[in-house]
């Protein structure tokens, strides 16, 4: 019915006006379209956004436990954070088997040091592995990269969220005076410098640091997997909601300060169910818990694959299903040359996100 009352309002705008003028108001429209096409998923995600779940604003505990160096395996120094003073700390997600995975990291977006004037600082977040061989390699790495926090629980998909409350933990205990938190997977490209800008556009004024924030790409009205062989499985005496709160995917997001002490003093009053919940749905229901609402940002991929594009990728702030030789190739090339124009970044966006969509909705287009 709306595609028909599209096509009658069409043809009555033809008759009324001519074909030319109807045809150059479509061409500007969609132009107009592609060219804020972040601002258009912004607001469109924002009507569509819910505030169902748990118990919103619960009573926390005022304290949580001390958080000691004798909890982690590996780690760098206790005042590494002290040392760097970061205004951005990362804690990238990885595997104890992604060793090439955490060097293109470091090869790329993770080495840098200084971004727009701040000082950021990237850390890799990992279990115990059960092989003791994998184990003896990542003493190695720690030792000549100082960068591996490694928490005291088996490396595994089961273990996510354990995994999370273990870097909310070590940033709250020995890196407490970063002003933001970003959480990402080692299979994103990450970009920064873009995350920064987009910082500073959003929240710039320095008052504002003080704003409980936890953003980046919000899944929306997600209902619990009750199906006992999925991976994705949430039991029903853990969740009795028809659809969880609105979260942030997991592969990229983004804590403010105050958010991070909110939602670790959440997630230390929440019970852990067995078998554990999804790690970002734990975190959404714990943000939930805490009164923080999560903020979608078009600029955080973690759905559809975004095909590369040299302008696209300088304001993208993740791409999800990034492997570690294009993590290199593409890094490379968007420093090969100067920074693209605002009407090339905002067209190639445009054409990134159509192009993404697309896929989406016909793979192997």
């Amino acid at each position: 019915m709306v595609i028909r009352g599209l096509w009658v309002c069409k043809i009555r705008l033809v008759k009324h006006f001519g074909l030319t003028p109807v045809l150059c108001l479509l061409v500007f429209s969609c132009l107009f379209a592609g060219l804020f096409i972040d601002y258009i998923e912004s607001w469109v995600t924002s009507l569509r956004m819910n505030g169902v779940g748990g118990t919103h604003g619960g009573i926390l505990p005022q304290s949580v436990p001390p958080t000691r160096p004798e909890e982690y395996l590996l780690m760098p120094s206790p005042l590494v954070c002290q040392r760097a003073k970061p205004y951005l700390i990362t804690l990238v997600t990885s595997a104890p088997a992604n060793t090439k995975a955490r060097q293109a990291i470091r090869d790329t977006w993770g080495g840098e040091v200084h971004v727009r004037g701040y000082r950021v600082m990237t850390l890799f977040m990992l279990g115990q592995a059960s092989d003791p061989v994998l184990t003896k390699q990542l003493a190695d790495e720690a030792r000549e990269h100082a960068d591996l926090v490694q928490g005291r629980f088996l490396d595994s998909y089961a273990n996510l969220t354990l995994k999370t409350l273990s870097m909310l933990a070590w940033a709250r205990r020995f890196c407490p005076e970063a002003r933001f938190l970003a959480k990402v997977d080692d299979d994103v490209m990450f970009n920064p410098s873009a995350l920064l800008q987009y910082i500073n556009l959003n929240w710039g004024a320095e008052e504002r640091e003080l704003d409980e924030l936890y953003f980046g790409r919000v899944h929306l009205r997600v209902e619990p997997d009750h199906n006992p062989t999925s991976k994705h499985y949430f039991s029903k005496d853990a969740f009795a909601g028809t659809v969880f709160p609105d979260y942030c995917s997991g592969t990229a997001y983004v804590l403010s300060r105050p958010a991070v002490l909110k939602l670790s003093l959440a997630a230390a009053a929440a019970p852990l169910p067995k078998p554990l919940p999804p790690e970002d749905v734990f975190v959404g229901l714990c943000a939930h818990t805490a009164g923080i609402t999560p903020t979608h940002s078009p600029l955080f991929s973690g759905g559809p694959p975004v095909p590369y594009s040299r302008c696209c990728y300088q304001a993208m702030v993740s791409v999800h299903h990034t492997q570690h030789e294009e993590m290199l190739q593409y890094w490379a090339d968007m420093h090969s040359k100067p920074p693209c124009s605002w009407v090339g970044v905002r067209t190639s966006l445009g054409v990134c996100k159509l192009r993404a969509l697309l896929g989406d909705l016909w793979p192997g287009l």
